[in-house]
């Protein structure tokens, strides 16, 4: 069902924010590589949440597998494929590395959505 959710909107800007300032000011060997990827689960979760009121366990299971599809895409150099690997923003949205500990990251990131939403809703 389609509600506009203002919590989960304020939410995702702030994240956004937080993960282009990592983008632009982080060049280290920890929170660049694995701050930003545990983020992004979090940020994709709370936009989907802001204009959709669904069950936890749905959207929290289709956010990693999205997150999984589009690292599974960067093995396969998806974005060589369609033409696009000259193209900055799409480098930068659909990534050009594929690593394992990317899918670690979306997975404990999503983890702790999971966690945090099921106590908060126990509350």
């Amino acid at each position: 069902m389609l509600k506009f959710n203002p919590v989960y909107f304020a939410v995702t800007i702030l994240l956004f924010v937080i993960e282009v300032l990592i983008g632009m000011y982080m060049h280290d060997d920890f929170i660049r590589p694995f701050g930003g990827d545990f983020l992004v689960v979090i940020l994709l979760y709370c936009f989907v949440k802001t204009f959709v009121n669904s069950n936890i366990n749905h959207v929290v299971i289709g956010v990693l597998l999205f997150a999984c599809l589009i690292e599974a895409l960067q093995y396969f150099h998806f974005i060589n494929l369609i033409g696009l690997q000259n193209s900055g923003a799409a480098r930068l949205i659909m990534g050009t590395d594929f690593a394992w500990m990317d899918m670690l990251m979306y997975t404990l990131g999503i983890m702790l959505v999971w966690i945090t939403e099921s106590m908060i809703k126990c509350l």
